[in-house]
């Protein structure tokens, strides 16, 4: 009798070229290259690929080789272009045509920050809901006036195609797609193993050209917000985090925006959001006692907080989980 032949691993490649930055690379390769067989769950399959077999000098005083070219990219199941290297200037015919090739097979086509400008220009943001960092927006939509570019959000889903802002929000967008292929328990434990949270409350709007609070505003602030975080399940007021902080309200409302760039209601709002997912994920609590849980004063409010946050309901949040886990 016959075995049948384990089914092939997800091939993820991700686009290396002459002049990059290394951190989107290397966010990549922590994601999707490293092994990680503790999960018990079929892992991805790395390929890094550039046009060229020629040593790519890297920003920072160093080259390195690819081991691909771009047919591997192209045959690829999901493909990642972590940027261009220039915004401005056009993107190479070679490019263009192995993007094509990957999206006509079905390929799920990824980009970080200024990549989009590639995806753009094969075509593939055309009526589509985008984004890309907050400094290249703008000249985004003017090159490529077919694409609806949304400068506010951190990454957008749009099926096939998923676009992101600047570097770190390439993360977000990287767990949000193993999320996506394994589940919230799965991304949860990458998550972990970085050290970041598993979901952003909020887009990069609150990143833009933001002040920097001093450092001794920083400890009376982290101080106030370590407190919100430790009595989540009661009520909590800017005069009860401002007496933490031992500051006026409308002062501690000041520097908290300057740190933070929302407001501490908003904050505390976002962070009893963050605290309902595990116990949606992994409990059979109804929802009406998790909101209650979390601090939410009713039902309603829970619901919708957490719809304006996550894009879904928490029932539908936890439905989603709960297929996967079945089916997994």
């Amino acid at each position: 009798m016959l075995l049948p032949e384990p089914a092939r691993p997800h091939r993820v490649a991700v686009l290396a070229f002459d002049g990059m930055a290394p951190f989107e690379l290397g966010c990549v390769v922590e994601l999707f290259g490293l092994p990680r067989p503790e999960l018990d769950v079929p892992w991805y399959d790395l390929a890094v690929c550039a046009e060229t077999a020629e040593p790519l000098r890297v920003v920072g005083g160093f080259t390195m080789r690819a081991e691909h070219g771009l047919d591997v990219l192209a045959e690829a199941a999901t493909v990642i272009v972590p940027g261009v290297a220039d915004v401005r200037g056009p993107v190479s015919p070679a490019l263009v045509a192995a993007l094509r090739r990957a999206h006509a097979r079905g390929a799920r086509l990824v980009s970080i920050c200024s990549g989009a400008f590639a995806l753009a220009a094969a075509g593939l943001l055309d009526g589509r809901p985008v984004t890309t960092h907050w400094r290249y927006a703008a000249l985004l939509q003017e090159r490529f006036p077919a694409a609806r570019v949304n400068p506010s959000v951190l990454y957008v889903d749009d099926g096939d195609v998923l676009t992101s802002a600047g570097s770190a929000a390439g993360l977000d967008l990287l767990i949000h797609l193993v999320r996506t292929d394994h589940g919230p328990s799965v991304a949860n434990t990458v998550a972990r193993r970085l050290v970041v949270p598993p979901h952003r409350e909020g887009g990069q709007a609150q990143f833009i050209e933001a002040a920097v609070t001093p450092v001794g505003d920083d400890d009376a602030v982290a101080r106030a917000m370590a407190w919100a975080l430790e009595h989540l399940a009661r009520p909590i007021t800017v005069a009860d985090l401002a007496g933490v902080a031992t500051m006026s309200e409308r002062s501690f409302i000041r520097h908290f925006r300057r740190q933070t760039g929302t407001s501490p209601l908003r904050w505390v709002i976002a962070q009893r959001v963050a605290a309902s997912l595990p116990m949606l994920e992994s409990t059979g609590v109804p929802v009406e006692e998790i909101g209650a849980a979390v601090g939410f004063e009713s039902p309603v409010t829970f619901r919708r907080h957490f719809t304006r946050a996550m894009r879904t309901s928490p029932s539908a949040y936890r439905k989603a989980f709960t297929v996967r886990t079945a089916s997994a």
